[in-house]
């Protein structure tokens, strides 16, 4: 059995004994595929460095995260660019619209989305979105957008049964994670009703800690249990989850 963890920040432990636990845990939940995001030009070389250490098992994605938008943000994104000739990377990301903890930017937030999906696009490149109490702008620069290269994963998606098959609809893959393990979110019931083609896993480590170990920092080893809920859901074996949602992750990603 693979299981593949679409979206999680291991490189924040930089603390080597701890990384390579974490690491070790992964491998035996047999997680053997994590590909990492960076958010801003800062975090490109802890990326890179997790790359180096474990390859094959680590795949490096680069963008800015919505909420790195700041005023110099064409500055950040011209950095995190020229990154991109040290290593083969897999996605551009995690890119997109945040307006949970400040909208000063949204106009800068959409200009620079819409910069890095032409990005992605030049590249052959997928994008993984982040989108936070933002779906409609999210979704409106993804109609504008819309042509046979725009394709990717909805990061940490959490919204409704209708806004699900838009984003389908799109070519989108739903990055699914812990969220789907808490009682009252409702994306169990989501889950349930999408096809397990549409889905790819993910945890977002070391945030959205799935139950049971909520309230504690996330790793990347608890997928089995985001993987296990969506068996669950789907009445299937957790190793049926893992073959699709793998196979899934290599069609977007291309490795």
């Amino acid at each position: 059995m693979v299981l593949t963890d679409t979206h999680t920040h291991l490189y924040y432990e930089t603390i080597a004994g701890k990384r390579a636990a974490l690491v070790q845990r992964c491998i035996d939940n047999d997680i053997n595929r994590l590909f990492l995001p960076n958010v801003d030009a800062a975090s490109v070389p802890l990326v890179y460095d997790l790359v180096q250490a474990y390859p094959g098992l680590c795949y490096p994605m680069l963008g800015l995260h919505p909420c790195s938008v700041k005023a110099d943000w064409k500055q950040e994104l011209a950095t995190i660019k020229a990154a991109q000739g040290q290593h083969p990377i897999y996605a551009i990301g995690e890119i997109g619209i945040d307006l949970y903890w400040d909208k000063t930017f949204l106009t800068d937030q959409v200009e620079a989305f819409k910069q890095q999906i032409n990005w992605a696009k030049s590249l052959d490149l997928p994008i993984v979105i982040h989108c936070r109490d933002a779906y409609n702008e999210v979704y409106e620069v993804l109609q504008q957008e819309n042509d046979d290269k725009l394709r990717g994963i909805f990061h940490c998606f959490g919204g409704t049964a209708e806004q699900a098959q838009q984003v389908i609809d799109l070519g989108f893959y739903l990055g699914i994670g812990g969220v789907v393990t808490y009682k009252n979110s409702g994306l169990d019931k989501v889950v349930a009703e999408i096809d397990l083609k549409h889905i790819v896993l993910e945890t977002d480590s070391p945030y959205l800690t799935p139950v049971p170990f909520r309230g504690k920092p996330n790793e990347s080893s608890y997928l089995i249990y985001i993987a296990q809920k969506v068996a669950d859901l789907h009445q299937t074996s957790v190793e049926e989850v893992a073959r699709v949602t793998t196979e899934n992750s290599r069609l977007v990603f291309g490795v």
